[in-house]
């Protein structure tokens, strides 16, 4: 492993060249996907040897002890055996490898691409003008501070950054405004040296500065740049490190008049625009359809053989709505077309994913596959994960993540940090890469989509680990290992599945037909071929009850069931799911939480509904990973559990519409590292804890966020709660709560508060005195808030200057 892994990289570069390296990487893959199921097999032994330690059996004592210290024979024989397998297997595949002459080469992902030029021809350019006026509106203003102006363009691969730069470089206004215009294509690597050599020799040919030293590079360019007002462009940059710009920034900003000077720079990554600028980033969008349909007329046909052909048109209209405004992709199946009349030509690059067509260097996917090899290698795997979904699907960031997590593609966490974490910083590298798109912010987590373009690239990296099967799925990759059933004709188990081994991932969607034979066909079909099962999505299950089997499926991490109404009890051999991350029972009617699912000591994730007045008390050691707690339509429970104590890594707990529920228990308070606290439409509830303790006036806690929605006879704000968390509660959020008449005086202790939101509490009156102490606090919204809204109005407001500091303030 250690010899294969040091030319990986050179390796992963060559395939695309070479079919017979190509299968020797997809064998390689297997290897290793069957090496990480043997050693998950020990981890699941481990978690059950933990159990019957945990939970010894009475009638059988000496048996479990023992059986706690050792591995069970026949365990050990069936491991042996598959090590074996995975060694020899390994050594021939190293032969074959040896084979291929591959070279050691660091990991520093480096993006070769063609080198750019700064001349465009304006006539083949479409729907670009208002781009074009946007940013030479940008290079007119003057320079506010000391800072080298920089104006990023930003967009993903093929949307037209660099043909804008063009357009703008070239563009009479800009050369009477510039004298001095340098382009630059910075491309491969962001070198200090080299963007030296290159603006001197953009500026002046006849320098030679091949073998000049640094300082002599900065003293020439220095001289030739003195004075001078000059535009410079920096084409195509990926850098990412701070340093490295800061080393240039600071060398630009030491030539005489620079402020006078512009930088435009063209990048795939809102990270690279906000470290080079402090500005906001012009971010590009897609060309309209009109606009495209043009350029994929202009690239398909000869000038004006459109017009004998207008059953193609037809045709080629919805080509163009594949492409979904990126110029580049228009241009590619329209130069896949051009000069072929043949109606069927046409009707195969519609009927077509883009990733499946034979595609040139400079052509839609090539491009943007520079953006994949550029992504670290775990962050490939997740994107690649994404494509199992179709396209247009709305993302879930929470439920991406714990789908990331249970697939083991997450990198181990650091000291102090969660998986979870390390899941919010992957989405927010792709985002930063334009890889992904957010649509919508909630509290706790956002939704987002992926431009259609970028699922065709997912789809062509994962092709043989991802599958959407459907009622007209012929066939299927036996290594497929994530599995997506979407289609509302799907009434039966396809056949096609029987045969699969590998599968790990199993989600139903879009499947209003199906019956209990087909959930039952399917767990069954789970238990019996998918061993090392990790995730099973069956929300909306007709399912009355789950099979015994179920237990047999030790390596599942996520176990969804959300909205399967008939469930009313899990099964005696549900604690055998020893690995579970996730479950979430949320809209089931069960009757009460089995002491079973308390013995899942790996739980991170748990929604239940029950329809019990209490739950089971929690008892020490158990759920002590557990992250998120959310009870949902309990309408019977009068009262939290007792032991919530114990839940001592719990950073997020979820009460909604538990509409018995009368109060919060007191051992809230030890939950030191709860950070999200929302109660909705518990309209019973009070916040107003027993009587305090001394202890009390020394608490430490950690809440982030506090929302208090739909409580109807609230009254006070949850001093505790709030008291102890003034340094680091930052959004405060108090929606329809209509006997609030007053907010509590010691709220401009809140020292950290950023966000406060007050809808529809039509009895409040008045802000506490002091709001403006609040210098953290950047948004305050009021709305339906008849007394409040008056009051603070900025229009004649008598309490306007109260809150006039904050940045942002919406009142209705």
């Amino acid at each position: 492993m250690i010899s294969i892994k040091a030319v990986l990289l050179d390796a992963e570069r060559q395939q695309h060249q070479n079919d017979k390296l190509r299968l020797c990487m997809w064998k390689l893959r297997d290897i290793f996907y069957d090496a990480e199921d043997v050693i998950d097999d020990f981890k699941c032994e481990a978690l059950r040897k933990q159990d019957a330690i945990n939970h010894p059996n009475i009638n059988n004592l000496k048996v479990r002890v023992l059986d706690s210290f050792c591995l069970p024979l026949s365990f050990s024989l069936k491991m042996s055996h598959k090590i074996k397998d995975i060694n020899g297997r390994l050594g021939e595949l190293a032969t074959e490898w040896n084979s291929f002459d591959l070279r050691q080469c660091s990991d520093n992902r480096h993006v070769f691409r063609r080198e750019t030029i700064s001349f465009v021809d304006s006539s083949d350019v479409i729907g670009r003008d208002k781009d074009k006026e946007n940013i030479i509106s940008m290079l007119m203003k003057p320079s506010e501070d000391r800072n080298v102006p920089v104006i990023p363009i930003v967009g993903i691969g093929g949307l037209g950054k660099t043909t804008l730069a063009q357009l703008v470089y070239n563009d009479d206004r800009v050369t009477s405004l510039f004298p001095l215009k340098i382009w630059i294509c910075v491309s491969e690597e962001f070198d200090l040296s080299r963007l030296l050599n290159l603006i001197i020799q953009s500026v002046n040919k006849e320098v030679r500065c091949d073998d000049l030293t640094l300082e002599a590079l900065q003293a020439c360019l220095r001289s030739l740049l003195n004075d001078k007002k000059f535009l410079l462009v920096l084409d195509d940059v990926w850098n990412e490190n701070q340093a490295k710009w800061v080393e240039l920034r600071n060398l630009l900003r030491s030539i005489d008049g620079l402020r006078q000077s512009k930088i435009i720079v063209t990048t795939r990554s809102l990270k690279v625009a906000s470290l080079m600028s402090s500005i906001c980033p012009y971010e590009l969008k897609g060309l309209p359809f009109e606009d495209c349909l043009t350029l994929f007329t202009k690239w398909a046909f000869n000038d004006g053989d459109e017009r004998h052909y207008p059953n193609l048109i037809r045709i080629g209209e919805e080509i163009v709505k594949k492409c979904r405004g990126v110029p580049l992709a228009v241009r590619t199946l329209g130069s896949l077309l051009f000069q072929k009349t043949d109606e069927s030509d046409w009707i195969y690059i519609r009927e077509s994913e883009i990733w499946r067509l034979e595609q040139h260097e400079n052509d839609i996917l090539p491009v943007l596959k520079l953006s994949y090899n550029h992504l670290p290698s775990h962050l490939q795997r997740c994107l690649a994960f994404l494509s199992l979904y179709k396209k247009d699907e709305i993302y879930l960031s929470d439920k991406i993540i714990r789908l990331w997590m249970a697939n083991g593609l997450l990198e181990h966490a650091k000291q102090n940090q969660e998986w979870e974490d390390v899941g919010k910083q992957y989405l927010n590298e792709l985002l930063s890469r334009c890889l992904i798109q957010k649509e919508e912010d909630f509290r706790l987590k956002f939704t987002f989509k992926m431009h259609d373009l970028v699922h065709d690239l997912a789809l062509d990296v994962s092709q043989r680990e991802c599958k959407i099967v459907n009622s007209k799925t012929k066939t299927v990759d036996e290594n497929v290992q994530h599995l997506l059933l979407c289609d509302e004709k799907l009434v039966e188990v396809p056949r096609v599945l029987e045969k699969l081994e590998k599968v790990q991932t199993v989600i139903i969607q879009d499947s209003s037909l199906r019956s209990k034979i087909f959930d039952k066909s399917l767990i069954n079909l789970c238990v019996s071929n998918f061993k090392y099962l990790r995730v099973l999505e069956l929300r909306d299950s007709p399912l009355t009850a789950l099979p015994n089997s179920i237990g047999t499926l030790k390596h599942l991490r996520e176990l969804d069931l959300a909205r399967s109404e008939d469930i009313c009890e899990l099964p005696r051999t549900f604690y055998k799911l020893y690995c579970l991350q996730s479950l979430n029972l949320g809209a089931t009617s069960l009757k009460q939480l089995p002491d079973s699912v308390q013995r899942l000591i790996e739980l991170r994730h748990l929604v239940i509904t029950i329809e019990a007045t209490h739950l089971k008390e929690i008892r020490a050691g158990c759920w002590t990973s557990l992250q998120y707690l959310e009870l949902y339509n309990c309408f019977e429970l009068e009262c939290l559990p007792e032991g919530m104590q114990y839940l001592k890594s719990l950073r997020t707990l979820i009460l909604t519409y538990c509409d018995s529920l009368v109060s919060l228990p007191r051992s809230l308070k030890l939950l030191t590292k709860l950070e999200h606290l929302v109660i909705n439409g518990c309209t019973k509830i009070n916040l107003e804890m027993e009587a305090e303790e001394e202890e009390d006036n020394d608490l430490q806690l950690s809440l982030k966020t506090l929302s208090l929605e739909s409580l109807s006879v609230l009254t006070a704000l949850p001093r505790l709660l709030l008291q102890g968390s003034s340094s680091t509660l930052q959004q405060l959020r108090i929606r329809g709560c209509p006997n609030l008449s007053i907010l509590p005086a010691w709220l401009p202790n809140l020292t950290s508060l950023q966000k406060l939101e007050i809808v529809n509490c039509r009895n409040l009156s008045a802000l506490p005195e002091g709001i403006d102490r609040l210098t953290n606090l950047r948004e305050l919204r009021i709305l339906r808030c008849p007394k409040l809204s008056k009051r603070y109005s900025e229009n004649g407001g008598e309490d306007w200057h109260k809150i006039a500091h904050i940045q942002k303030v919406d009142i209705y």
